[in-house]
């Protein structure tokens, strides 16, 4: 009997493992997977209404609704002086995966480079993000628990990435679509960008998913 069990086992872990392959491969990874335009720089490697925010620490993934931390994302975005529509349209961009601890946990063990928490940020643009910050002390490892340190790190980076695009640009681009095209593809390919590089399939994929998910993230915080 024990014999005649041990094949469903294994068929059920190899389902298991390929539906998480499928899930997470089927979406766009930010900060610095987009492979880079032609003669982009690569340099920098990269890392998303009035009611009261829940808890930051994570709930079911069933019940995640970028929309229910608007309150967190205006917070957020005062402190670090970027725009609420544009972090709440970026966690409409990264809620592709289940949000959920464990399942991210489980992944990360599969794939060490994964990203972690809602706002799906890299270990190296977390720690680098951090440094001098008051979340200095945190951990990226606490990012799947933590959904309102998940929203600090995001509103921080896109400061920084503010921080290096110049005065002036080539490209049609505006400030908050390069902003959005540097979370997901880095900073180097965010600059080469404003200098007229086209982007590659997967960082225009994101772009197109920014300008859908842009009206209904300023709905969600109050802004149009």
């Amino acid at each position: 009997m024990s014999e005649s069990r041990a094949p469903k086992r294994w068929l059920a872990v190899a389902v298991f493992v390929l539906a998480l392959y499928v899930i997470v491969r089927a979406a766009d990874t930010p900060q610095g997977e987009t492979k880079h335009p032609a003669g982009a720089a690569s340099s920098t490697r990269s890392a998303s209404g009035g009611s009261a925010a829940p808890s930051a620490s994570a709930t079911t993934a069933s019940s995640y609704d970028p929309a229910d931390y608007a309150s967190l994302i205006r917070t957020r975005a005062k402190q670090s002086g970027v725009s609420a529509q544009l972090l709440m349209a970026i966690l409409y961009n990264e809620a592709y995966k289940p949000q959920s601890p464990a399942f991210e946990r489980a992944w990360q063990k599969y794939k060490p480079d994964a990203a972690f928490g809602i706002a799906n940020m890299h270990r190296a643009t977390f720690d680098g993000v951090k440094k001098g910050r008051d979340f200095a002390d945190r951990r990226w490892e606490e990012l799947p628990d933590d959904r309102d340190l998940a929203i600090e790190a995001e509103a921080w980076y896109l400061h920084d990435l503010t921080k290096q695009l110049p005065a002036t640009w080539p490209a049609s681009y505006t400030k908050n679509e390069l902003l959005a095209l540097g979370y997901n593809a880095g900073a180097g390919n965010m600059l080469a960008f404003a200098r007229g590089a086209t982007p590659g399939s997967q960082a225009q994929s994101y772009l197109n998913k920014l300008h859908a998910n842009w009206a209904k993230a300023g709905g969600a915080v109050g802004t149009r």
